[in-house]
């Protein structure tokens, strides 16, 4: 059977989807984030923006609601179903395609902008990805992206997560890359302007369990860690993570600053 995503990406894009509607939750607790980055890009009324790696379609929402006309797109078809049930009853009009970041379904030049929050830095085929944004973005196109910084808590608590996930035979790439101004600008400063912002968001629950659930349930990767262990180890590795979690603890529950870099690019 056909499929729009690349062989090497199935695995994850079942990963990715496990969370369903349940991941909105996840991309509202970074939308200062994701509102961050959509103000850089400043789409403008009329002009087409793809949002890769769109998940349930946070970005895309609130590229819509500028006035810009948007197709998002994402390897995860249940994320996707999520994201066409919330701008229905959003009432936004706005294209949702599932598909690669790695293959994008656009001619070149397509595109006056090519935006990704916290999404294409996950795929393996990295240079690969930045160069499809290059193929899409029109000339005097913009691409933007956010990005977690490669020292920041983003990898803290992925360090958590990594003594009780299962070890890859092959290792991936750091998606942490798409947060250096260094790497940026070798994949992407050959066709693109570069611009960069550094930026903190702080991601609330109400406690240190409530933010466990979120997790565990809507964000694929930890879901994925814990529901491969057995009882004892999931206890164990609920006790991590929440012990990790308690350190931002406030008089009003938890606030846990996220670092993370916006890139900006003006095509040549």
């Amino acid at each position: 059977m056909n499929t729009p995503i690349r062989e090497h990406n199935l695995r994850v894009a079942a990963l990715w989807g496990s969370g369903g509607r349940a991941y909105d939750r996840i991309s509202r607790s970074i939308s200062s984030a994701i509102e961050h980055c959509v103000d850089r890009l400043n789409p403008m009324p009329g002009e087409r923006i793809a949002d890769v790696a769109t998940g349930t379609g946070w970005t895309s929402r609130a590229i819509a609601r500028l006035g810009a006309q948007v197709i998002g797109i994402d390897i995860a078809g249940p994320l996707l179903n999520a994201a066409r049930d919330i701008a229905l009853e959003q009432n936004l009009a706005i294209e949702y395609r599932l598909s690669d970041a790695e293959a994008l379904p656009f001619s070149d030049g397509e595109l006056d902008g090519v935006i990704s929050t916290f999404g294409v830095m996950f795929v393996p085929d990295q240079q690969r990805a930045a160069s499809e944004f290059a193929r899409v973005c029109r000339s005097g196109g913009r691409v933007a992206i956010a990005a977690w910084l490669p020292e920041g808590n983003a990898v803290k608590m992925r360090q958590v997560l990594q003594p009780f996930a299962a070890t890859p035979s092959v290792a991936p790439p750091s998606p942490f890359v798409w947060g250096m101004p260094d790497w940026l600008t070798a994949n992407l400063g050959r066709d693109f302007s570069l611009g960069f912002e550094e930026g903190v968001v702080l991601t609330r629950f109400s406690s240190s369990a409530a933010a466990w659930g979120a997790y565990t349930e809507g964000f694929g990767p930890v879901r994925a860690v814990a529901e491969a262990l057995n009882t004892v180890q999931r206890n164990e590795l609920h006790t991590a993570f929440v012990s990790w979690v308690d350190q931002f603890r406030t008089g009003l529950g938890i606030s846990i600053p996220f670092e993370y870099l916006v890139t900006i690019g003006h095509r040549a």
